[in-house]
C-alpha cells in the first residue's frame, strides 16, 4: 500500500498555532487534519516533536518518549492519532534514530568514563594533541 500512498509532510513549528504563542504545535496538527484528509492524502509525516533542548530545531531529541512542551502534550499527540484514524489517515513520526541531544541520559551516562555499560553507545574519539577536535569534520543543520 504505501508504494502508492501519498505523504504530506508536516513541519510542526510552522505548520498551525493553536494558542497564540507563536510556535506550531500538535493541536495545531489535530485542527487542519480534515483539510489534509480533503487533498487525498493517505499518510501525515510528522517532524520531530519529541522533548529536546531546541539547539537543532528538534531533531536533538532528549526524550524520545515525550512530546515537549512547545508542541503540547502526549495527551494532545494522542488526539491527533484518534482524529487522523477516524480521517483513515495513517500517521508517520520522524524518528531521529542517528543521533540524540548532548542532554539525553544515554549520551550523559556514555560520555562519563570509558568503561561504564553505555560507552560503547555512541562513536568517541580523542582530541588532536592540540586539544582540537579529532577531525576537520563540520556538525551543521
Amino acid at each position: 500500500w504505501w508504494r502508492e500512498a501519498v505523504i504530506y509532510q508536516v513541519y510542526p513549528r510552522s505548520f498551525a498555532d493553536s494558542n497564540g504563542d507563536g510556535v506550531g504545535d500538535l493541536p495545531g496538527i489535530t485542527a487542519r487534519l480534515d483539510y489534509i484528509a480533503a487533498l487525498g492524502v493517505d499518510i501525515v509525516w510528522i517532524s520531530p516533536f519529541f522533548k529536546s533542548p531546541m539547539a537543532d530545531f528538534g531533531y536533538d531529541v532528549s526524550d524520545y518518549c515525550d512530546v515537549d512542551p512547545l508542541f503540547g502534550t502526549l495527551r494532545d499527540f494522542d488526539l491527533l492519532l484518534e482524529k487522523a484514524h477516524s480521517l483513515g489517515l495513517k500517521i508517520m513520526i520522524d524518528q531521529v534514530l542517528s543521533h540524540c541531544s548532548d542532554q539525553h541520559p544515554w549520551f550523559i551516562e556514555s560520555r562519563e568514563s570509558r568503561d561504564n555499560p553505555k560507552a560503547d553507545w555512541y562513536v568517541w574519539a580523542d582530541p588532536r594533541a592540540d586539544g582540537n577536535p579529532p577531525n576537520n569534520w563540520l556538525s551543521v543543520f
